[in-house]
């Protein structure tokens, strides 16, 4: 994922700002310290993206991918909504722990802005529905062009939305979360639907580190930048949902890209090294020493 590239990312202050104010209350009042779940997973499992990942002879990407890591960030329901055969044959391919995160198509978003999608939004619950119990989140991305004035169409899009589906928002322009009276008016409005807040963070746009959650889910999209820092920040993050655990977070979805995916899998298994070190954890660490050419990350 090449959103919020830059040229040079030795130069950029990485540090995560302080946590919105209302963060802890919302984490106080939703959540229980003793209960989490924990998810960590790379944006694919293509091996023209995920470069040496997979053990020379892999007959099935997704069946080694996914005793691998518990979750993937479905990015081809973007492009396409698939039909209930296809999502079944991906059901039954991975564990029985194993989630899909998919990601709201394309014509909802950003073809149709939002406007007149009721049809097409029911067809993409139609299908993503068969993943059954292994459907984690569905996050809607929308534009970077799309303004707080078209509010009145994220208010409907999200009260349009089924109960019992979580879903997830991730917003691009910068006027959603630098006018507070717009930022205020959407938490509001995602904390009376239960509706996660999407936190992305990438080089070029540290303003979209609103540190703002919604509900007791962090719907984390890190993204690095295939630099030594890539690390540090993952250890940081870790830091981070150690102090969102203790006011209560239950659930933590964390998914690593790059801006070249060649690393990623090795940058996910650091993370989940490290969380399980800070947090007391035992999720499963993916076998990369099986797989080609997996050498030292930077």
């Amino acid at each position: 994922m090449k959103f919020g590239s830059v040229d040079d990312p030795g130069q950029v202050d990485f540090a995560l700002p302080e946590d919105h104010p209302q963060t802890e209350t919302v984490l106080n009042e939703n959540g229980n310290p003793g209960d989490l779940d924990i998810y960590v997973g790379c944006a694919k499992w293509n091996s023209k993206d995920l470069k040496d990942f997979y053990p020379k002879g892999t007959s099935d990407e997704l069946t080694y991918y996914s005793k691998q890591f518990n979750c993937v960030e479905f990015n081809a329901t973007f492009y396409n909504i698939f039909d209930e055969d296809q999502v079944k044959q991906w059901h039954d391919k991975v564990p029985a722990d194993f989630k899909f995160f998919p990601k709201v198509n394309r014509y909802i978003s950003h073809l149709k802005w939002l406007n007149d999608i009721e049809e097409r939004t029911d067809d993409f619950i139609d299908s993503i529905v068969h993943f059954k119990e292994k459907l984690g989140t569905t996050f809607l991305q929308l534009r970077g062009k799309f303004r707080p004035k078209f509010f009145d169409r994220v208010q409907n899009f999200v009260e349009y939305w089924p109960e019992g589906i979580p879903l997830a928002v991730e917003f691009r322009h910068p006027d959603w979360f630098d006018d507070e009276g717009v930022a205020n008016e959407l938490y509001a409005l995602f904390e009376e639907n239960n509706i996660a807040n999407v936190i992305t963070d990438t080089a070029g746009r540290r303003d979209l580190l609103h540190m703002r959650l919604t509900n007791n889910e962090a719907f984390v999209r890190y993204v690095g930048a295939n630099h030594p820092t890539d690390v540090s920040r993952l250890d940081e993050w870790v830091e981070r949902l150690k102090t969102w655990r203790e006011q209560g977070i239950e659930n933590i979805h964390f998914f690593v890209h790059q801006n070249k995916e060649k690393k990623s899998p090795q940058l996910a298994a650091h993370f989940i090294h490290q969380f399980n070190e800070v947090m007391n954890t035992e999720m499963d660490l993916p076998d990369l020493k099986r797989s080609e050419g997996q050498g030292d990350l930077f």
